[in-house]
């Protein structure tokens, strides 16, 4: 897992790599990524989608593409990309999430390739990819920029690179740290730091920064009566995602 350069922030790392077995598990300290994985999807399957003509009612719509999820953990996205058809490579930093994605690909019955390394020293080993998922890790890296920028070198020509986040406000503050970690308890202290969010123009700026085009844009809502995550047009206000594309 030797790079040149790393945006790989150490701290951040142990963080996951010590909740790296509760990632299979619905309750446990990763229940709001199942929580909102579904919105996740969804995002991810149209985009991908309406980018390469795909018809998602055939049995393996993403048959052909060639797809690395960055920050894989424990599988979550990586998995359902898989059983669509796409030809999936899981990154992580944090070698102590792999052992229990590829334990669960097997179980799973499915064939994904599971690397512990960056998207540095992929970009400079000279892998490509149809797809980039890049989602809830760009507020975690060390130099947002050149990780932008791995990302889009990773990417081929025409590629589609997804990136999701979290907005830096008073209200992402609130919920996404004192709720999330402080009183919902879904996270452990400190999973977050506030100063490390990313505000939607920022991350425009980082995107087009890094060679791509900013093409979409959504927010991914908590409703706390319905206790569902929902995609918004306009609701950027704390989860948001984006996709752009490569020339």
């Amino acid at each position: 897992m030797q790079a040149t350069n790393t945006t790989v922030d150490p701290a951040e790392v142990a963080k996951f790599e010590a909740m790296a077995a509760e990632w299979w598990d619905p309750n446990g300290k990763f229940k709001p990524l199942h929580m909102l994985n579904p919105c996740r999807l969804d995002y991810i399957t149209t985009q991908i989608a309406a980018e390469f003509n795909r018809d998602l009612s055939a049995a393996h719509p993403f048959a052909g593409l060639r797809l690395l999820d960055i920050g894989c953990g424990g599988g979550l996205l990586s998995e359902p990309m898989s059983r669509l058809g796409a030809d999936v490579v899981g990154a992580d930093a944090a070698g102590g999430n792999l052992p229990v994605a590829r334990i669960h690909a097997e179980q799973s019955g499915l064939q994904i390739d599971y690397r512990h390394t960056t998207a540095e020293a992929m970009a400079e080993a000279g892998e490509q990819f149809d797809v980039v998922l890049n989602m809830e890790v760009v507020e975690h890296v060390a130099d947002p920029l050149s990780y932008m920028t791995a990302c889009q070198q990773l990417l081929k020509s025409s590629g589609l690179h997804i990136c999701s986040t979290i907005n830096r406000n008073p209200k992402s503050f609130a919920v996404a740290i004192l709720g999330a970690e402080y009183v919902m308890r879904w996270l452990p202290k400190g999973t977050h730091e506030w100063h490390k969010f990313i505000t939607p123009d920022e991350l425009f700026v980082l995107i087009e920064q890094s060679g791509l085009t900013p093409i979409d844009s959504k927010g991914f809502v908590f409703n706390p009566i319905s206790w569902q995550w929902s995609i918004s047009d306009k609701d950027l206000s704390v989860n948001y995602v984006t996709a752009s594309s490569k020339a």
